[in-house]
């Protein structure tokens, strides 16, 4: 599997790449090319460009949760599918894999929109829509793990902010009030795990179901308890000793090569995970390969 940093709030010394506050990954496994998440903007069409990447020749598109830094970018993705398709260029129809909920409508106290802006029913005019609560196997051996179970309390965190979902995208009739909001516990928090010869690569949006509760459900879905890495956003931010902590022996066990978190890990979060294992730095072009 080769993997390419195509977004993230980080970039690396010397190397040329735009950084942003979200996260997108261009993955090639087992023959398919598979974008996870598309950041905020189009940052992630222009690096890849500078990468000479092909965006307008994917495979699969995999979300990791419906947060406006992850999946924002999508637009970005549409219009450039559009102007292919006006200058006749043959473009390919994607399958897009995500939870159900990561699709929906959702606001953060005066903030009134955070989560996917475009409607199921325009995105699936340029995807095949394959919406799961269950793992899917994206490749042979990638696989988007689902629906997380939450089963450490050090991990357990309300959202940040008041964030409500509000699942459809149709606009109230005359008369009717919007549809009332609910609670968001972003149970459609999820990730990637790539089956290497070495042990599990886990790939991470924001960890927003904790990332020992993503590792234990990557475990127990592809019968491995081998880690190989851990890339992406660890939801790390301003987090309690003990947290960092519990965290830190519970990944050691793991005993992974290396860690790459980046997005939304802040730099304290990093030095006490250093404790326990191997924490290396990623950001906006980065390239990593495993057999």
């Amino acid at each position: 599997m080769k993997l390419t940093v195509l977004a993230d709030n980080n970039t690396l010394i010397d190397r040329y790449f735009l950084g942003e506050p979200g996260l997108s990954l261009f993955v090639e496994a087992d023959g398919a090319r598979v974008l996870f998440d598309a950041g905020y903007s189009d940052v992630f069409l222009r690096n890849a460009e500078k990468l000479r990447i092909d965006l307008s020749d994917l495979d699969q598109v995999a979300l990791s949760h419906g947060h406006l830094d992850h999946l924002w970018g999508l637009e970005h993705l549409l219009r450039r599918m559009t102007e292919e398709a006006c200058e006749d260029r043959p473009i390919r129809r994607p399958v897009l894999t995500a939870h159900p909920h990561a699709l929906s409508r959702r606001g953060m106290g005066r903030v009134p929109a955070i989560g996917d802006h475009l409607s199921p029913a325009v995105l699936a005019d340029f995807f095949t829509l394959r919406l799961s609560k269950d793992p899917v196997a994206l490749t042979e051996r990638l696989i988007f793990l689902g629906e997380i179970p939450r089963h450490f309390d050090f991990e357990d965190a309300p959202p940040p902010g008041d964030r409500l979902r509000r699942e459809d995208h149709d606009l109230p009739g005359p008369g009717q009030a919007p549809a009332p909001g609910l609670p968001d516990t972003l149970a459609d928090d999820t990730a990637l795990a790539y089956a290497s010869p070495a042990g599990l690569v886990i790939l991470v949006g924001c960890s927003h179901a904790g990332i020992c509760n993503t590792v234990r459900h990557a475990r127990q879905v592809c019968g491995e308890t081998r880690i190989r890495d851990i890339v992406g956003g660890l939801h790390l931010l301003d987090a309690p000793a003990l947290r960092l902590e519990a965290t830190g022996r519970f990944l050691a066990e793991a005993a992974p090569a290396a860690v790459h978190p980046c997005h939304c890990t802040d730099l304290a979060a990093k030095i006490a995970l250093s404790r326990f294992m191997p924490v290396l730095e990623t950001g906006s072009g980065h390239v990593l390969s495993y057999p």
